[in-house]
């Protein structure tokens, strides 16, 4: 199965965007910042790695059910998967 090429573009900018995240919590650390600011960023990249990995599940099940029931599932449904899986995050 192939993923959408749209979730694959949105997938990628999330995880660069977690990247810089990554980085800034390196220097945060080397520059000895409070432990405060440091787990707030650190749980800030958690997120966007976790919002890209429920990005990637919502686009893979919107192709199972496109595929098996051979119509097209709105992309308002795929978010409203999205928003559910990310609930249970």
């Amino acid at each position: 199965m192939q993923l959408d090429e749209t979730a694959i573009v949105d997938v990628l900018k999330r995880l660069r965007r977690a990247e810089g995240q990554i980085h800034g919590v390196i220097g945060m650390l080397e520059d000895g910042r409070d432990c405060a600011d440091v787990v707030t960023q650190l749980a800030a990249v958690s997120r966007a790695v976790d919002r890209a990995g429920f990005r990637l599940i919502a686009s893979g099940l919107q192709q199972c059910v496109t595929e098996r029931g051979g119509g097209t599932v709105p992309s308002a449904d795929e978010e409203r998967l999205e928003r559910l899986f990310l609930s249970l995050a």
